[in-house]
């Protein structure tokens, strides 16, 4: 695997370096060779935090998370991909089956597979024309995470959501 290691708010030193490649190397025996993967370590106040990239064909398999140290981010972070990794195994496979972009080892061999993702409540409303500030307004008031609307301006649909950060955030399509 190839990696690029970038950093914001951090000095990359060799041996962060070192070990973010040793840990991450325990990624190797699902990829091929000439997969690539993306490390950003940052460090926000107190808390370090990496995020993991391996954009794929058709795919992007990411994961996110922070700890008190960077190392335990580490750690952390590959557990979280590997989860991931086995979770979605029929399903990656399937889709990159022509690429070359698993090993053959990890596309036989037989993992426990989760049911996969079950929708466990449906849920139908209205959807009204609105702006993005009303929308957001919405979303607080019913006390959720996200809220679809319809924009006033453009009539598509789009989403606002509420971001780590408890900045808020839109999704629109293009």
């Amino acid at each position: 695997m190839r990696y690029t290691i970038s950093g914001k708010n951090i000095e990359i030193t060799n041996a962060l370096r070192e070990v973010a490649t040793n840990k991450l190397s325990k990624l190797e025996k699902y990829f091929s060779e000439d997969t690539e993967v993306q490390v950003t370590l940052s460090v926000l106040k107190k808390n370090h935090i990496i995020e993991v990239t391996l954009p794929l064909k058709g795919t992007i398999i990411r994961a996110e998370e922070e700890a008190e140290n960077m190392y335990a981010a580490i750690d952390l972070v590959i557990d979280v991909l590997e989860r991931q990794l086995l979770r979605h195994k029929k399903k990656l496979i399937n889709r990159h089956r022509h690429h070359g972009t698993f090993r053959t080892a990890f596309a036989q061999a037989d993992y426990e597979d989760d049911e996969g993702m079950k929708i466990v409540r449906s849920k139908k409303f209205p959807i009204k024309p609105m702006d993005a500030e009303e929308a957001c307004m919405e979303m607080e008031l019913l006390g959720h995470s996200f809220f679809v609307f319809r924009d006033r301006d453009t009539e598509e649909l789009a989403v606002v959501y509420k971001r780590k950060d408890g900045q808020f955030g839109l999704i629109s399509p293009e």
